[in-house]
């Protein structure tokens, strides 16, 4: 009752639940006290929790309803629904099942609502969608018949628990040593490759890394969906766009790298490549623009040979001949990162690839590795000496080596 008012009241005033939710607060307050007065009259029934009446009507008009208070929960890092009752969470790492049991009207609903603010569609003839929330968290939809079933909803929150590298060091994600590494050869302009499984961490440290970019530099970023949070003051962040009803209109990933070359950009940073866009972002990185980017991969070494094999997607007149060479030119680092069966999250290896690619492999050498579960230095590589230098930097101090 004190829902349907509430809706009545905000479609009277034309509020925008999702963008003046002050205004709606305010609304429920004052429903929930006049419920009340009436209470008290005996007119309606008395409310036994009024406060949590309020969190709930607040939630079903201006939030996400019943997947709201998961949302707002710090400890829930990823929620996905296999079916209406069957409504599962990721805390620090683990999966667990809620007692949660929504119908089929209501997760249609909370998906419409979920992606209002996006301008993204789901319909038969685009089965799956992926699209950002107002709060940053990624949502993915898959319905039938590509599902058996039930529609399939994938949320992956954005937690905001490390935007620097020194908060992953007091995570215990990173080494103070290979912290002040990794933040000298982003400020020196070293091409850095982000690799890892799927929530191994791998957009939250490109955001770390990004955190050492000079405060001058203008940046551009281009993403599948928009998931980059970066503390930098001049940023530009492109996303692609999905088809038309008419099947036109798409933006993919590789025309907006394309894009971002003219948009004097000091750095370039693609969320995570996947494709084509590959070979466009190794041509921007030879041609001497500074940039990163992340690539799932079980290992550093995985990360380079698909870093490798990626660009042949482009076509066919795409050869390893070409492609070997550019990548050992440009990319300097590669960047592992892992997730513990614990949960916890952390950087295993940092492997530098040097200039030479010899029967078809590109030389490299591990800078950082675990020993005994801790990141140490792995030998006296002295990795892209002579950016570390035109920079100010002693790569060789960096490393202990001196």
């Amino acid at each position: 009752m004190v829902e349907d008012e509430v809706r009545e009241l905000i479609r009277r005033r034309g509020l925008d639940p999702l963008r003046e939710t002050d205004a709606v607060r305010e609304l429920v307050a004052a429903a929930v006290n006049d419920y009340d007065e009436r209470a008290l009259l005996g007119a309606v029934p008395p409310l036994v929790h009024a406060d949590a009446v309020r969190r709930s009507v607040f939630d079903a008009v201006a939030g996400f309803g019943p997947l709201q208070p998961l949302l707002d929960d710090p400890a829930v890092e990823e929620i996905w629904l296999n079916a209406p009752d069957r409504v599962f969470v990721a805390r620090n790492g683990e999966s667990e099942l809620t007692d949660l049991a929504l119908t089929d009207g209501q997760v249609r609903d909370l998906v419409e609502r979920m992606l209002k603010s996006s301008g993204r569609r789901l319909d038969l003839s685009s089965p799956f969608v992926d699209a950002a929330l107002p709060d940053g968290s990624r949502l993915h939809v898959a319905i039938p018949d590509i599902t058996a079933r039930h529609w399939s909803v994938n949320i992956r929150k954005f937690t905001v628990r490390a935007s620097r590298l020194e908060h992953l060091v007091e995570l215990g994600s990173l080494t103070p040593q290979a912290a002040r590494f990794l933040g000298a050869a982003v400020s020196a302009g070293l091409n850095i490759l982000v690799s890892g499984a799927t929530q191994a961490g791998k957009t939250t440290l490109l955001n770390c890394l990004a955190a050492s970019i000079g405060s001058r530099e203008r940046v551009v970023t281009v993403e599948e969906i928009f998931e980059l949070q970066l503390p930098l003051r001049d940023v530009v962040g492109m996303q692609c766009r999905q088809p038309n009803l008419e099947g036109n209109g798409a933006i993919p990933l590789r025309r907006l790298v394309k894009e971002a070359l003219r948009m004097r950009p000091d750095r370039l940073i693609v969320g995570e490549v996947r494709e084509a866009e590959s070979l466009d972002m190794l041509i921007a990185l030879n041609a001497g623009l500074p940039g990163m980017a992340s690539v799932h991969a079980n290992s550093a070494h995985d990360a380079v040979v698909k870093i490798c094999t990626l660009p042949l997607l482009a076509g066919e007149n795409i050869n390893s001949a070409f492609v070997l060479p550019t990548v050992a030119s440009c990319v300097d680092l590669v960047v592992h990162c892992a997730r513990q069966p614990t949960g916890r999250r952390r950087v295993e290896e940092v492997l530098s690839l040097g200039r030479r690619v010899e029967n078809g492999v590109i030389e490299s050498s591990m800078v950082f590795n675990l020993r005994d579960g801790r990141l140490e230095v792995a030998g006296s590589t002295l990795p892209a000496q002579d950016k570390f230098a035109a920079a100010g930097y002693d790569v060789a101090a960096l490393l202990g080596h001196r």
